[in-house]
């Protein structure tokens, strides 16, 4: 999960102009929550088990949430956000990681 947080931060430092909304941060953060967990192969097969990986979201969500939307909010550029949350993988072609691509 580092990976994910390392690929914020790049792009967050990289990001100027008009921030994002809270709202758009908080809907990021479980967003890359969610592909992180994705490209960490968390499936669930039973209710037991989708319970677990709802719970272990909810506390890596809460663990970030106040550092990365005060970040997000101060430091990134709306178009980035709006890029990162059309993002269907953390890395590859729809990747996060090409919202920080210079176009």
């Amino acid at each position: 999960m580092k990976r994910a947080w390392v690929l914020v931060l790049v792009i967050a430092a990289a990001a100027c102009g008009k921030g994002p909304s809270e709202g758009d941060c908080k809907k990021l953060l479980a967003h890359l929550v969610d592909l992180e967990f994705k490209k960490a192969g968390a499936a669930a097969t039973s209710d037991a088990m989708k319970a677990e990986i709802a719970k272990q979201k909810t506390a890596v969500t809460e663990a970030k949430s106040a550092e990365f939307i005060k970040t997000c909010k101060d430091k990134m550029a709306k178009g980035r956000v709006q890029c990162a949350l059309a993002a269907t993988e953390l890395d590859g072609d729809n990747g996060v990681a090409k919202c920080d691509e210079v176009k």
